[in-house]
């Protein structure tokens, strides 16, 4: 799926995506990069509100294992089970979100977990940066339980 593709497919099946204006800025099998402008996004103190910035990081990731596990053509449903995500700087202007797999995350394991048990973890991690700075970071679970739906 390019970039197009799945902001295109984000807009239209994760409603505040579209309305975040946010635009996926890469794809790779590896990484996703996503990104959102300050102005829909803003908060009273003129700042990147904290519920999109956790919104942004959770739809980098789960575009990542969405993508990855599209690739794979098995049958899933992917849901998150647990996020975690720390602020350490203001953002004032557009932020980006870079999602990649936890390093300890075994592919093939979790991917035979899936086809032998119907459900598999998978654990991402996403760094909120603005100007190049790092601003946050998120780390979220993911559960794909076999089954048709994305």
């Amino acid at each position: 799926m390019t970039a197009d593709e799945l902001e295109a497919y984000l807009h239209r099946h994760i409603p505040i995506s579209a309305a975040m204006q946010i635009h996926v800025r890469s794809v790779a099998p590896d990484e996703v990069v996503l990104e959102a402008p300050l102005a829909p996004n803003i908060n009273h103190r003129e700042t990147l509100f904290g519920g999109s910035a956790t919104a942004l990081a959770i739809l980098a990731a789960w575009s990542l294992v969405h993508l990855r596990l599209e690739s794979t053509g098995l049958p899933h449903r992917l849901v998150i089970q647990r996020q975690t995500m720390s602020y350490d700087a203001p953002v004032t202007g557009t932020a980006a979100a870079h999602a990649r797999f936890w390093p300890a995350t075994d592919w093939d394991k979790a991917m035979t977990m899936l086809r032998r048990h119907g459900k598999a973890r998978l654990t991402a991690v996403a760094e909120l940066r603005a100007g190049g700075e790092l601003a946050g970071r998120m780390e979220a679970d993911f559960v794909a339980l076999g089954g048709s739906g994305g």
